[in-house]
C-alpha cells in the first residue's frame, strides 16, 4: 500500500507540482488549500505525512501544525514545513510548532523526495 501524503498549499502551481512529483513517486496524495481544510483533512484522513505550507490565507501553518499536533492519533505522523519563508529563526518558529522537518522554497524535487523518505522509512 502506497504512503498517503497530505499537501497543505494555497498556491494551485506548487501543488501541481507536488502533485506531479509526488504521484510520479508512487504516492497516494490528499490536497488542502487552506489551514482549516488541512486540520480537518488530517484529522479525517490520517496521513503518512504532511507536508504544510506555512503562509496561508486565514490559519497559517504554524497553528494549523498546533491544531494537528493536538489530536492525540496525529501526534507522530511527520509534518514538513515547505515554505518561502527563509529569514533567520524561521526555521525555530516551525519546530516549535510542532513540525519535524523544514524545506525552503524553491525546492529541489530530488531533496524534498529525500526528505519525505527519511521521515517514512
Amino acid at each position: 500500500m502506497s504512503k498517503r501524503i497530505l499537501v497543505v498549499e494555497d498556491q494551485e502551481d506548487n501543488r501541481k507540482i507536488m502533485r506531479d512529483l509526488l504521484t510520479a513517486s508512487g504516492f497516494e496524495l490528499i490536497e488542502a488549500v487552506t489551514g482549516e481544510e488541512g486540520v480537518s483533512a488530517a484529522a479525517r484522513e490520517r496521513p503518512d505525512l504532511i507536508l504544510m505550507d506555512i503562509q496561508l490565507p486565514g490559519l497559517d501553518g504554524y497553528e494549523a501544525t498546533r491544531r494537528i499536533r493536538s489530536v492525540p492519533e496525529l501526534k507522530q505522523t511527520p509534518i514538513i514545513a515547505v515554505t518561502s519563508y527563509a529569514l533567520s529563526g524561521d526555521d525555530k518558529k516551525a519546530f516549535a510548532a510542532g513540525c519535524d522537518g523544514y524545506v525552503t522554497k524553491p525546492f529541489s524535487p530530488r531533496d524534498l523526495l529525500k526528505k519525505i523518505r527519511e521521515y517514512l522509512n
